[in-house]
């Protein structure tokens, strides 16, 4: 807090009017359901976004990060799919996002920094929306973050600016955990209705802890692979006379999936309406402090993204096989896919015994060495200073 006040000073002048934060994100189960009107169950971690923003007396939004070298500058009248690109996209389309949906906003100062690891698959781009908008909504009297309902409408305003501005196309998980997460719960997400429901999430009481694996695959949503599996999902829900895959019931799956032409879409679609049908099973587990069910779960949902979705890769595949060979109760990739990160449910006595056991697997197969670490549900986004 201090070196990222210290370096505001430095860069504009001035120090910064406040500082807020927001968290990335771990999906413990429900990956790739958000854009299919489905359910998701991710939990905030303690790793954070830091925005240093002070508000200007003009329309001029300037961007500097930790990250990157330069100042980048816009007006907010200009910003576009195509302007200003790269990581500042992120924080105007925010900007763009909110007055397009009526409110008042003007020009900002702001300079970020973050200690959720980049292309980890850990939703550092939500993180940095989530950061911005809270401190838009103090700033700008928005009044947003006083209520779930105006985290909530923040939450789609984000998503909107990542959408349009920023070029991906992401559902609306993330930015949902980013605002709405509470400290040593899950975030159980209806992505159909919007409707959220805190479900107790605290392994330290069972002995065990959440070990997250970043494989150092990088990962871009917005290289095409990512929007061929929501293209694919929505083709199939024109095909079956559905508004989403939601709407397939686990029990008419099978018909369902005569009804398609395409060996490709019927994977696709399986592995959503039982991905959708394991977060419900998930959640009934986790209120029966049944952790084992979980780890199976898991374990079926990495399955399920590995052979019908198409969408881990054998870094993520080495490092769940390896957790579980040396005594998680189950591993999954959690976020997007083709890269990122894995999740492991493992007794606390042996965190860092699977670490190593991970970190040997991959000097084997030749990978860049992973880095892991232990994480606990934690709180949303929210000013710190």
């Amino acid at each position: 807090m201090d070196r990222l006040t210290a370096d505001f000073e430095r860069t504009f002048g001035a120090a910064p009017t406040g500082v807020w934060s927001a968290p990335g994100r771990v999906n413990l189960i429900g990956e790739h359901t958000d854009y299919n009107g489905g359910l998701c169950l991710p939990i905030a971690l303690p790793q954070r976004t830091y925005a240093a923003v002070s508000p200007r007396d003009d329309s001029v939004l300037r961007m500097a990060s930790a990250q990157q070298e330069g100042l980048v500058e816009v007006s907010l009248g200009e910003i576009s799919p195509e302007r200003p690109g790269g990581w500042s996209a992120y924080v105007a389309g925010v900007l763009w996002a909110l007055a397009k949906d009526g409110l008042t906003v003007g020009g900002l100062d702001v300079l970020v920094d973050s200690t959720v690891p980049l292309g980890a698959g850990l939703s550092s781009s939500a993180a940095l929306e989530c950061a911005v908008a809270a401190a838009a909504s103090d700033l700008f009297a928005l009044g947003l973050l006083e209520s779930a309902e105006g985290r909530a409408r923040l939450a789609a305003r984000c998503v909107e600016a990542e959408n349009t501005i920023a070029g991906a196309p992401t559902g609306g998980m993330d930015q949902s955990a980013s605002l709405l997460c509470d400290e040593r719960s899950a975030l159980l997400l209806d992505c159909r209705s919007g409707d959220t429901r805190q479900v107790p999430f605290d392994l330290g009481g069972a002995g065990h802890v959440l070990l997250v694996t970043d494989t150092r695959a990088e990962h871009a949503l917005v290289d095409g692979q990512y929007a061929a599996r929501r293209e694919a999902c929505e083709q199939a829900a024109r095909e079956l006379g559905v508004d989403t895959l939601r709407e397939i019931d686990p029990s008419e799956l099978d018909d369902a999936l005569g009804r398609l032409d395409s060996d490709e879409v019927r994977r696709r679609v399986r592995h959503v309406v039982t991905e959708i049908e394991r977060v419900e099973a998930a959640v009934r587990a986790l209120e029966a402090d049944d952790l084992a069910e979980v780890g199976r779960l898991f374990d079926a949902s990495h399955a399920s993204l590995r052979d019908d979705y198409e969408v881990s890769c054998e870094e993520l595949d080495v490092a769940t096989e390896t957790a579980r060979a040396h005594g998680a109760l189950g591993a999954r990739m959690t976020g997007g896919g083709f890269g990122g990160s894995c999740i492991a449910i493992v007794p606390a006595g042996v965190a860092d015994a699977v670490a190593s056991a991970i970190e040997a697997a991959f000097a084997d197969a030749g990978f860049t060495a992973p880095q892991s670490f232990t994480v606990t549900a934690s709180g949303p986004a929210h000013r710190d200073a």
